[in-house]
This record gives C-alpha cells, sequence and structure tokens, in this order.
C-alpha cells in the first residue's frame, strides 16, 4: 500500500529512480517529482514516505508529485493493462485518503471512467484530448474551480489526474521525450498565471514551485500549441492581450515545406513519392471543413495553397489537423496540427512557423524553414486582390508573420501542374472523426506516427 506522513513545509516526496543499486535516495524539493516502478523502492524519509505493491508492470511507471504542498499530480502510464490500472488507482485513492481525508478534490483531465468516481468523494471532469490544448474556456474554469477550492479551507488540496494516451507514448518516443505531463502542466501554469492576479506575498514560494515545475517538467515536452494557451490565458488576465470580438472567415491556408512522408522503395515509382495533405478543421472539437488530398511528387513545388470559398467563419477554439494519406495501406499520418483562439488573432495574415506546430516541431521529415500561413477577411466573400494577397507566398520573407496588409504587385501563386487534387473526401479514412466518443475510450487507431 502506499502510506505518507507528514511533510515539513517545502520538502516533498523520495528520490525519482537514484536510488538503485542501494545508493541513498536524494530529498527533493517541491516541484520535483517522484516516479515510482516496481524494481525501485525508496528507502522512508523524513519527508514523504511513500512506495507501491509490485503489481505494478515493470514496464509502466507512476508519476505522483507534489507540486506544491496542496497541488498533487498524479499521472498514470498508458502502458499499464486494465487490471494493473485499477489497482494503481486504488492504492492512489487509499493514499489520499490516508494523508487528506476529505479534503482532496480531484480533477480528471482525462477521459470519464465510472471507477474514478467510484473511488474518490469528490470529482471533477475536466478532460479532453491528449497531446492537445482545453478550451480556453475550459483553462478558465479549471483555474476558478481550483482557487475556490484551496481558499475554501486550508486543509483542502487539489489532485490533478491524467492518464497519458497511448498515441501520446508514441508521439513523445518518435520525439525523443520520456512520458507526457502536458495536460497537467497546462493546468499548473494557467493557475500560476490565475493565481498570481490575487495572490498575497506568502503564496510567492507557491508561484515559484509551480513555475519551476512547469518549466523543468513541462516545456520541454510540452506541445506548441499548449504553450501558446497558457501566454493566451496569461495575456488575457494581464490585459497584454486585447480581445478581437470581430468575425474571421479564413479564405486560405498556404503550406511552405511539403515534408516527405514516402520513402522510396524498390518498386516505388518516383512519381509517388512525396506527400498527400489534407486538412481537417474543427471548431470547438466539432469537424466544421475537410479539404481534398493533395497528390505532391517528392520531387514538387515547396508550396502549396489550399482555397476555401466562400470564406469559412471561425469563432473561438480552432483546430486544424494536416494529415498525410498513405500511399500503400489504408492510414493516415499526422503532418501537423495546431490550435488557436480568435480571439487573439488581430491580423488577417497569421503565420505558424515550425516551431509553432504541434508534432512537427520535433519532426525532422518537416523542414526548418516549413511554416503554414492562415489569410482571413472579415466577410466571407472572396477577397479582392486575392492574387497579391497568394503572392506573398512566393516570398516569405517580404510579408512580416502578422502583416495586417500583405505586399502587392508580385506575381500569382499556382499550384504547380503535378499537384492534382482528389476532392471526393466520402472515403472514411478521410471523413473518420478522431475526437468521435472522446470519454468512450477510442484510441486514433487509424493513425501513425
Amino acid at each position: 500500500p502506499i502510506t505518507t506522513e507528514s511533510v515539513p513545509k517545502n520538502v516533498v516526496d523520495v528520490g525519482e529512480g537514484d536510488c538503485k543499486g542501494g545508493s541513498s535516495p536524494r530529498s527533493l524539493q517541491e516541484g520535483d517529482s517522484m516516479r515510482v516502478s516496481p524494481s525501485i523502492h525508496p528507502q522512508p524519509q523524513p519527508a514523504r514516505n511513500m512506495s507501491v505493491s509490485r503489481a505494478m508492470e515493470d514496464s509502466c511507471e507512476l508519476d505522483l508529485v507534489y507540486v506544491t504542498e496542496r497541488i498533487i499530480a498524479v499521472s498514470f502510464p498508458s502502458a499499464a493493462n486494465e487490471e494493473n490500472f485499477r489497482s494503481n488507482l486504488r492504492e492512489v485513492a487509499q493514499m489520499l485518503k490516508s494523508k487528506h481525508g476529505g479534503n482532496y478534490l480531484l480533477f480528471n483531465l482525462s477521459e470519464q471512467r465510472p471507477d474514478i468516481t467510484k473511488l474518490h468523494a469528490k470529482v471533477l471532469e475536466f478532460g479532453w484530448p491528449d497531446l492537445h490544448t482545453p478550451a480556453l474556456e475550459k483553462i478558465c474554469s479549471v483555474c476558478k474551480a481550483m482557487d475556490t477550492w484551496l481558499n475554501a479551507d486550508p486543509h483542502n488540496v487539489v489532485v490533478l489526474h491524467n492518464k497519458v494516451s497511448v498515441r501520446a507514448v508514441h508521439v513523445c518516443s518518435y520525439l525523443g521525450v520520456h512520458g507526457n505531463r502536458g495536460r497537467i502542466g497546462v493546468v499548473i501554469a494557467a493557475y500560476m498565471h490565475y493565481s498570481n492576479i490575487s495572490a498575497s506575498a506568502d503564496q510567492a514560494l507557491d508561484r515559484f514551485a509551480m513555475k519551476r515545475f512547469y518549466e523543468d517538467k513541462i516545456v520541454p515536452i510540452g506541445q506548441p500549441s499548449q504553450r501558446r494557451y497558457v501566454h493566451y490565458f496569461s495575456g488575457l488576465l494581464s490585459g497584454s492581450i486585447k480581445m478581437n470580438n470581430k468575425p474571421l472567415f479564413l479564405h486560405h491556408v498556404i503550406m511552405h515545406g511539403i515534408p516527405n512522408f514516402e520513402s522510396k522503395g524498390a518498386y516505388t515509382s518516383p512519381s509517388l513519392i512525396g506527400c498527400r495533405p489534407f486538412l481537417r478543421i474543427y471548431q470547438a472539437m466539432q469537424p466544421v471543413y475537410t479539404s481534398g488530398i493533395y497528390n505532391i511528387p517528392g520531387d514538387s513545388q515547396a508550396s502549396i495553397c489550399i482555397t476555401i470559398e466562400p470564406g469559412l467563419l471561425l469563432k473561438g477554439d480552432i483546430l486544424l489537423k494536416c494529415y498525410h494519406k498513405k500511399f500503400r495501406s489504408p492510414a493516415r499520418d499526422v503532418i501537423f496540427r495546431v490550435q488557436f483562439h480568435t480571439c487573439a488573432i488581430h491580423d488577417l495574415g497569421v503565420v505558424f512557423g515550425k516551431e509553432d506546430l504541434d508534432e512537427a516541431f520535433k519532426d525532422d521529415r518537416f523542414p526548418d524553414y516549413g511554416k503554414v500561413e492562415f489569410v482571413f477577411s472579415y466577410g466571407p466573400e472572396k477577397i479582392q486582390g486575392t492574387d497579391d494577397v497568394l503572392a506573398l507566398s512566393l516570398h516569405p520573407c517580404l510579408c512580416p508573420p502578422h502583416s495586417q496588409h500583405p505586399p502587392t504587385g508580385m506575381e500569382h501563386l499556382e499550384n504547380g501542374p503535378s499537384v492534382s487534387v482528389d476532392y471526393n473526401t466520402s472515403d472514411p479514412l478521410i471523413r473518420w472523426d478522431s475526437y468521435d466518443n472522446f470519454n468512450g475510450h477510442r484510441e486514433d487507431g487509424m493513425e501513425g506516427r
């Protein structure tokens, strides 16, 4: 069983797996994590003493972190089978009850599960898909609920619960990083800014611990859109970002630096080597647009333009996901993903570089100069001087990242003759919505890395 003892102020948990081979475990400051596996049994410490049974699989690790004395982050691995996962759930619940009694409130950031509500008396559901950012309104709701609970009683604590998805593990493995606390990191960073607005001076140490946890544990592995939304939230709180209430109509998505997602094989025609991108656009996680499939040979142009006419009205939380439809199998890869909120968009031309694109930002197949441009207007009608607007893609250095008035008088961008478009999007592979039935434990089975 997991056991806890009283803890001196500002000291939490035991070593993070450094204590193999009989070496002495080290003390951790707030924000350090305790990663528990069956091969590691930390020795008792003056701080919290925790151990778990050997029922956990050798390949599984459970992260339990006291970010501050009153904010606890628990991240369950996806590698555990259902039986072991439920065992871990029970042991964590026993530890929380023995240490905090009825003074803890669990925030479930993953999909809903009936066993979570059975094991814990107080649960709030705030789940969203792994590797993504939650809606801006949801971030605000989480922070308000945390603040209300923590201020209601000085003994109250918050538990942030996260179960890492299988896809998140695959992506993190491909990117060469261990684990994924992205969902927890978004909440910690947002609450750090939220509490900074009204917090007293004696809470400065807690804010420092949250900042340290976010910068040390989350920033290296977090997705760009997650960091973007934390920036949005902080800017809206401080007033540095002004709300945009104007309607935005999306007319063009221009992709620079098309990656080569098909390797050349002995029986592969050179004309098939390249990429077959298509777009899915979501508003509030509901699909609102699907593009045709662009067939781009490997030796083709470095940029393509996807035009939407009449313009597509977008408002609120927007997700654009670009897929590659594989040549040889009925499957699709994610090329990149980007999330933004229209309230923070004040320019009619917006550029996201490689470092701003989820999954692509550490993908060697996506060139460093790669970027995605969005061309908006305030109405659905075709933009006057569209030829001039699109010309910026031929000379991106002439158009600053957030230029509202792109330069004019340049050559019209046209997709080259080698680029063909298949507008038959009835294929289930294209229409399939990977966000359907999120709380039904559905995995992105058709998607590879």
